[in-house]
């Protein structure tokens, strides 16, 4: 697993982490916080971990996400995810995936 940090004067101001399984990586979490979103942190951040699981042999990455996290949806759609058409639930939450191929 990857875990990467976003620091600004020693604060952390976002992260996100991807695991690797055969040639598939999977995004498990991002989060930015409010006042650096729209900055480019995310889009760093994104970049930093799809290049990692890319250097990895990784031919495509997933995430999960839920209704509620429209811009985070709206984010990964702007950067080259779309939706799979899997859906899982969630504690009765629709679970939407997104794919990306590398």
């Amino acid at each position: 697993m990857h875990v990467l940090v976003a620091t600004v004067a020693g604060n952390v101001v976002g992260t996100v982490s991807g695991v690797r399984s055969v040639e598939e990586g999977h995004l498990r979490g991002m989060a930015v916080l409010p006042a650096w979103r729209g900055l480019g942190v995310a889009a760093r951040l994104l970049a930093a971990v799809e290049g990692l699981l890319r250097d990895e042999g990784c031919k495509r990455i997933t995430l999960d996400t839920t209704m509620p996290l429209a811009p985070a949806m709206r984010f990964y759609e702007k950067n080259g995810y779309h939706r799979s058409g899997k859906i899982a639930d969630f504690f009765g939450m629709p679970l939407l995936e997104y794919v990306k191929q590398l």
